[in-house]
């Protein structure tokens, strides 16, 4: 049977290592997903869709309160409602001036508020906490031509828990230079489950893009769907340029992840990320904070 296990997660602000399970999401957080009826159930499409079209009914607008209450979210830092639905709670920005991003051009802020993992070579031979799989560019991008380029390059990957701000942010001013969508499927992306089933990160559905960044390089930049998170929106243009702090992308409703490819030699993530990635504990980081630093 699945057995639901919760994630050790240090917060960076306060060097605080907790432990993260939502009991009111216990599917989230499954061991074995495969093994879970509730598991493969959302995992189908459709039920993902009518779970969705729930979010958006003025029903839903009732589990708002007691979540904030739950866990503990301090709604001052963001924009005042009413939220008519859950899925405009779900969907709710920041305050202006309440996150930034580095001045420094050599700094990268973080894309995402969210738990980090971070690695400073990709090889096939190496283990990582998500054990059984080599996070290979060409399995998540989904293009070995295209992918040969991060090979032995950084990784930073981003798990985002369904009380997090679900909006990403562009890393560095540039331009997108490519994009694709693959998969369909909404399994968990939750570290424990992955060590079980490491394939279910890429049956998920997720967007890649290729960006190419003013300081560090191009990077890919792939968003993952997870358990009733089929919507991936862009927020903006392909064909426009885009600037450090920008807002990118939405995930709508649920839990979700990213995952970053860097080229070997263009930068390398923050010591506390790569620290904490060997002891097997990810690292919650706030929208902007340094992830990473050119090399």
């Amino acid at each position: 049977m699945s057995k639901p296990l919760p994630l050790p997660v240090r917060d960076r602000a306060s060097g605080r290592v907790f432990q993260e399970f939502m009991d009111d999401s216990p599917a989230t957080y499954e061991s074995e997903p495969r093994r879970s009826w509730m598991q493969w159930l959302q995992s189908q499409p459709a039920v993902d869709w009518l779970i969705a079209a729930y979010q958006d009914t003025r029903f839903s607008a009732r589990k708002i309160e007691p979540f904030i209450r739950k866990h503990g979210i301090d709604m001052s830092q963001f924009e005042p409602g009413p939220f008519r639905t859950y899925a405009e709670f779900f969907e709710r920005r920041f305050r202006a001036g309440m996150r930034s991003f580095p001045e420094q051009v050599e700094r990268m802020g973080a894309f995402a508020e969210a738990r980090y993992f971070a690695w400073e070579r990709l090889r096939s031979d190496m283990e990582f906490p998500i054990k059984g799989t080599s996070l290979r560019p060409q399995d998540l991008l989904g293009n070995a031509e295209f992918a040969a380029r991060f090979e032995g390059g950084p990784v930073i990957g981003a798990r985002l828990a369904p009380m997090d701000y679900h909006h990403l942010h562009y890393v560095d001013d540039g331009e997108t230079i490519h994009q694709h969508r693959i998969g369909g499927r909404l399994w968990t992306v939750n570290r424990n489950a992955l060590q079980h089933q490491p394939g279910l990160l890429f049956q998920n559905e997720r967007v890649v893009q290729l960006l190419r960044t003013a300081n560090f390089g191009v990077v890919g930049f792939v968003e993952i769907g997870a358990l009733t998170v089929g919507r991936i929106v862009q927020q903006h243009p392909f064909a426009r340029p885009f600037s450090r702090g920008q807002e990118k992308s939405t995930f709508r409703f649920g839990g979700s992840a990213v995952v970053l490819f860097g080229e070997p030699g263009r930068w390398l993530p923050e010591r506390d990320l790569l620290d904490n990635t060997a002891r097997g504990i990810e690292t919650f980081i706030r929208l902007g904070e340094p992830i990473a630093h050119r090399a």
